[in-house]
């Protein structure tokens, strides 16, 4: 029997992406669902060299929850994003607003904005750290130029301005990215409505509130979303600049689960703090689908 056209166009297609798939089944798949397993079974240093390993359900994740230092990185994980979001959302939205309007010098401008967001974020984590040095740090050396501090901070060796500090960094690279996605959304918006809402008599803050914020609806959830998630999921900044510390006041999940798994070699914890950090993010992006489709219909 032969086949016909479109089953050998469809047969084409399977064919050109059949290497991709099996890619990503090998990449993502495999160490997926390993590590599925590995949360729920007792697997560390001396049970791994053993092969003595047994099934313990849901008890590894029991221990999390029942676990302080676990307690404190879920809350210092939704602190970090939740911060970055507030802050980056903020200037990003400003910075798009200002820079939607035609002046001179607003492409290089926006340019140099966004070399933030083109460096690799271990290279702005470095940057970042030696910012925030005690002895050569150029944040310690302006604010006592400015004479805001009287002698150098130690901003990443305590708790709370350590964390400052990286949500200050993420913020530098995230501002471009929020920037760019808002001011794709406000080129969407036809002139032709704030002009007929200058004819009516509108101020220029009416029309924030009556016309960008509404027709910004769907750029302005995107982008939190796809920030939450982005950010939820942090790990090379800190680990470079803190590697979680001091004492797991800027570790977050994604930290915590890399040195239960790697440095205290508690591989099946290290996957149990891994699955939750998952769960968190398939909620989110659930919503997230749940909201866009109905926005379609």
């Amino acid at each position: 029997m032969k086949m016909t056209i479109a089953a050998k166009k469809r047969l084409e297609g399977y064919t050109f992406i059949l290497p991709g798939f099996i890619y990503i089944l090998v990449v993502l798949g495999y160490p997926l669902v390993y590590n599925v397993i590995l949360a729920f079974r007792n697997v560390n240093v001396k049970t791994f060299k053993s092969g003595t390993d047994v099934f313990v359900g849901l008890q590894n994740f029991i221990d999390l929850f029942h676990d302080p230092t676990f307690l404190m990185v879920f809350k210092n994980t939704f602190v970090f994003t939740i911060g970055c979001l507030v802050f980056q959302f903020t200037i990003g939205f400003v910075f798009a607003l200002f820079f939607s309007k035609k002046f001179t010098l607003a492409g290089p401008i926006r340019g140099m904005i966004l070399v933030g967001y083109m460096m690799p974020m271990s290279v702005s984590a470095l940057l970042g750290k030696n910012m925030f040095d005690v002895s050569s740090g150029v944040i310690n050396d302006l604010f006592m130029k400015l004479h805001l501090i009287q002698q150098p901070a130690e901003w990443l060796l305590k708790g709370n301005t350590a964390m400052a500090a990286i949500i200050a960094v993420n913020c530098w690279v995230g501002i471009p990215f929020n920037m760019l996605l808002l001011t794709s959304g406000l080129t969407g918006i036809s002139q032709d409505v704030y002009e007929s809402a200058e004819v009516d008599g509108a101020t220029p803050l009416q029309k924030f509130l009556h016309i960008t914020l509404p027709l910004m609806k769907p750029a302005i959830a995107s982008v939190l979303m796809l920030g939450f998630i982005y950010t939820f999921k942090a790990f090379d900044l800190q680990f470079v600049m803190t590697s979680g510390g001091p004492l797991n006041a800027t570790d977050v999940l994604g930290t915590y689960s890399y040195t239960l798994s790697f440095t205290q070699y508690e591989f099946s914890k290290g996957s149990a703090a891994a699955i939750v950090l998952f769960c968190c993010l398939f909620i989110v992006g659930l919503f997230y689908l749940r909201m866009i489709s109905k926005e379609d219909d």
